[in-house]
């Protein structure tokens, strides 16, 4: 009897493990970046990674995106919050950050070498990656622009992963898509976003139970 009523816990255990599914139970697809990615001035499920996850389900594709993005955050920041990104044992990460070390004007080389550690970090974690490049205001300069856009460019082939060169290239004369700060999408614009990388996400994944 003691034994049967010690065995009780770890049977209900188990099968209280069993009846709830959890987010493991498909492959996680991570958004990481910055305020693009989190949604900043959108409505909860407005945000591009949101949208992105209907268009899967809509498509048959049994993955779960988990949005991880983090307004202000800098390639610096992204390579200090990796280890909680791993720790989740993702299928997919979509890389997008850059934006605010460009906006801040923090040397090309230091952008460059973050991304460069997180994409080699991601690799040896075995996770397959979408890196997705992103542009500046013009009032920039031209050489400072250059250099910025051709960092994502330099990776993407150094990596071999998949590449979306310009994450607005869709936007673009299209009204309606950027917010009155000229630099979020609304959700009109984060449903474009989301259209733009699943080209390139579709090669990455597969279908079935």
């Amino acid at each position: 009897m003691v034994l049967a009523a010690l065995a009780l816990p770890i049977f209900w255990a188990a099968s209280l493990s069993a009846a709830q599914p959890t987010v493991r139970d498909r492959p996680l697809i991570i958004c990481y970046g910055d305020s693009i990615t989190a949604g900043r001035g959108l409505a909860y499920g407005e945000a591009y990674p949101e949208i992105l996850q209907k268009k899967l389900d809509a498509e048959g594709y049994r993955y779960k995106i988990v949005n991880r993005g983090t307004s202000g955050a800098t390639t610096k920041d992204a390579l200090a919050g990796l280890k909680y990104v791993l720790e989740l044992h993702p299928a997919v990460v979509i890389v997008e950050f850059g934006g605010n070390d460009g906006l801040r004007g923090l040397p090309v080389a230091e952008t460059r070498g973050n991304l460069d550690q997180l994409l080699t970090a991601l690799e040896k974690a075995r996770v397959k990656i979408v890196l997705a490049g992103i542009t500046l205001p013009p009032d920039y300069g031209s050489d400072y622009i250059r250099s910025f856009q051709q960092i994502f460019r330099d990776l993407a082939a150094r990596h071999r992963v998949a590449f979306v060169p310009m994450l607005y290239q869709n936007l673009a004369q299209v009204p309606g898509t950027i917010q009155d700060d000229g630099i979020h999408p609304t959700a009109k614009g984060s449903a474009i976003i989301a259209g733009t990388l699943l080209p390139a996400l579709r090669p990455l994944l597969r279908k079935g139970p």
